[in-house]
């Protein structure tokens, strides 16, 4: 699978949105960068569906302009005013040219899903490849009110429960993606390491 993070000349702060081009065009999350739209009309002239891990003003600040643009449907778990489609755990549905299933992964946010095909996860927040706390596999903060590292601690492991040995790619919802490599860490080896920080249960940034 082959994901663009189209707000990746972000000047202000914004979550990775991704562009899955292929039988079902999908952008997954929205992000908050002004002119978002145009950049995905770089690659396609119809966008399908836009299909949110969580809404966190960081991953749906531009969400009413895409479906504006594009007349796309909505895929969410939580509510939202112009969900088409309401998601749960365990759902299937298509990105791309693949079938992701929905894993619920609460903790950083409660409404918060990962979305898991054959050859990537796109993770949103729960797990990242690095941030400015960790390189190489670090977790969604828990720190604000809402927030759960111990419910973090379980979606993580939901997370590895169901991955298929064939992933790929990481796609997070902040900092860079990750691609395995047969010669050093996969997918699952990124996952297991942040997992094994978040179980120290010490604050992510401890200066704050």
């Amino acid at each position: 699978m082959d994901a663009v993070n189209v707000t990746a000349d972000a000047e202000d702060f914004t979550c990775n949105a991704y562009f899955v081009d292929g039988a079902v065009p999908t952008l997954v999350d929205a992000g908050t960068m002004p002119g978002v739209v145009d950049v995905v009309a770089e690659y396609t002239d119809a966008v399908d569906r836009v299909v949110l891990t969580h809404q966190h003003h960081d991953h749906i600040g531009e969400l009413d302009a895409v479906l504006d643009a594009f007349d796309a449907e909505l895929y969410a778990y939580g509510e939202h005013p112009r969900r088409d489609h309401a998601l749960a755990d365990g759902d299937e549905l298509a990105i791309g040219d693949e079938t992701a299933t929905v894993v619920y992964t609460p903790g950083h946010a409660a409404d918060h899903v990962s979305f898991v095909t054959e050859t990537a996860v796109f993770s949103g927040d729960v797990v990242v490849y690095n941030d400015g706390a960790f390189d190489d596999g670090s977790f969604g903060r828990t720190d604000i009110a809402g927030q759960s590292r111990e419910r973090l601690i379980e979606s993580l492991n939901d997370l590895l429960d169901v991955l298929p040995d064939t992933v790929e790619s990481l796609y997070a919802g902040h900092g860079d993606p990750f691609h395995g490599d047969p010669d050093a860490d996969s997918v699952r080896d990124v996952i297991e390491r942040a997992l094994s920080r978040a179980e120290r249960r010490e604050p992510k940034y401890p200066d704050q």
